[in-house]
C-alpha cells in the first residue's frame, strides 16, 4: 500500500468526507447530533459490554466512589439520549464515540482504540418492518454515493466505484447461493466482490 497523501492532507480529507457525509446524512434522516459520553457509570448499565466477555477500562475519580468505565459501545446509551432529550417519533440522533476496547483483536481494520460515528431514530411500531429496512438502508447508501460524487469532483485521484443501487440478500439466502462455502466471512466476501454493495439482512440469525 502507498499513500497518495501525506500525513496533513491526509486528515484534511478524512475531516472533508466525515463532515459532509454525516451533514448530508442528518438532513435526510432528520438526526440531530448529540455528544457522547466517553466514560459511564458501571451501574447505570449503559456500557453496552458487547460480547460479555469483554474487560472495560475503568478509573477512579476523586472524591466520588466506585470507578467510571470507558464506554465499549452506545447502542443502549443512545436509546437513553433520544428519551432524555425529549426526540419524538421520525426524529433521531447521530454522535461521534470515542472508546478503548483493550480485548480487541487487533488487524488493519480493528484497533484497541474506536472512534465510531453512530445514529439511532425513532419510528413507530407498524414502522418496524422489512421495507422500513430497506428504505433507511437505500437513503444511507444513496448519501455515501452522494459523498462519493463529492470527493471525487473535489479530489481528481479519488473514482466513483459504488454501484447505482444496493443489493439486499439474507444470510439464508447467502448460504443457498454459496452452499460449498462453510465460513460466513467468505461468503460475504463473495457476494460482495459479485454485487460491488450489499445489505446482508438477518445477521443475527443462526447464521
Amino acid at each position: 500500500y502507498h499513500a497518495v497523501l501525506n500525513l496533513h492532507d491526509t486528515y484534511v480529507v478524512i475531516i472533508t468526507v466525515k463532515d459532509f457525509f454525516q451533514q448530508t446524512l442528518a438532513q435526510k434522516l432528520n438526526l440531530l447530533r448529540v455528544s457522547a459520553p466517553i466514560f459511564v457509570d458501571p451501574s447505570s448499565g449503559l456500557n453496552d459490554n458487547l460480547n460479555g466477555v469483554e474487560r472495560p477500562v475503568s478509573f477512579d475519580i476523586k472524591g466520588m466512589e466506585g470507578n467510571a468505565e470507558i464506554v465499549h459501545s452506545l447502542a443502549k446509551w443512545k436509546r437513553y439520549a433520544l428519551d432524555k432529550y425529549g426526540f419524538s417519533v421520525g426524529e433521531g440522533l447521530y454522535t461521534d464515540m470515542n472508546a478503548i476496547r483493550r480485548d480487541e483483536e487487533t488487524d488493519n481494520i480493528h484497533s484497541i482504540f474506536v472512534d465510531q460515528w453512530d445514529w439511532e431514530k425513532i419510528i413507530t411500531k407498524e414502522d418496524r418492518n422489512i421495507e422500513t429496512l430497506k428504505e433507511t438502508v437505500r437513503t444511507v447508501y444513496k448519501v455515501l454515493r452522494k459523498t462519493e460524487k463529492y470527493m471525487s469532483i473535489k479530489y481528481d485521484y479519488i473514482q466513483e466505484i459504488l454501484p447505482k443501487d444496493i443489493f439486499f440478500i439474507t444470510t439464508q439466502e447467502l448460504e443457498d447461493v454459496f452452499p460449498d462455502v462453510s465460513s460466513p466471512k467468505e461468503r460475504e466476501y463473495y457476494i460482495a466482490k459479485a454485487k460491488g454493495a450489499v445489505c446482508i439482512m438477518q445477521i443475527g440469525e443462526t447464521l
